[in-house]
């Protein structure tokens, strides 16, 4: 795996762009385990979730959760939120992805909706939901270090 920070001008620059490629690196371990070059620029909400205080992403979980744990959804549900997002939130092509019928991907959704009180098709409860994940996974890490 490799990180990049951002480019410099001056030697004296050397040391924050060293300290933001430390970051990518620990941030694409989390985050995007899937890619073998990571920059520091193209983190995204990665970085700012990295930044986190674990209180305050417990106390977040908690809130989107209602005292559940993300890791309690079964896989074909996760499988599916990710799809769903891939997709950009959009219900057919997920569902012609998955190789589901776009009613079951609907009923789906809308079990999700009842459990969590989210309702992924709305952008608003998507982000916070996406979000609550990247918390959630950011945590699990955290988590796995302390041991």
């Amino acid at each position: 795996r490799v990180a990049y920070g951002t480019v410099i001008n001056d030697i004296k620059e050397v040391s924050r762009s060293y300290k933001e490629a430390k970051m990518a690196l620990d941030v694409g371990k989390i985050f995007y385990a899937s890619k073998n070059v990571i920059a520091y620029s193209n983190l995204g909400i990665g970085r700012l979730i990295y930044q986190l205080p674990i209180p305050l992403c417990k106390m977040f979980i908690r809130e989107v959760f209602d005292g559940k744990s993300p890791d309690e959804f079964d896989e074909e549900t996760l499988t599916t939120i990710n799809k769903f997002f891939e997709n950009s939130l959009n219900v057919s092509e997920t569902s012609r992805q998955l190789y589901i019928h776009r009613n079951t991907l609907v009923y789906r959704l809308d079990k999700l909706q009842k459990s969590t009180g989210l309702d992924l098709r709305v952008f608003e409860d998507a982000i916070t939901f996406k979000i609550a994940l990247m918390v959630a996974k950011y945590m699990k890490y955290m988590e796995s270090l302390d041991y």
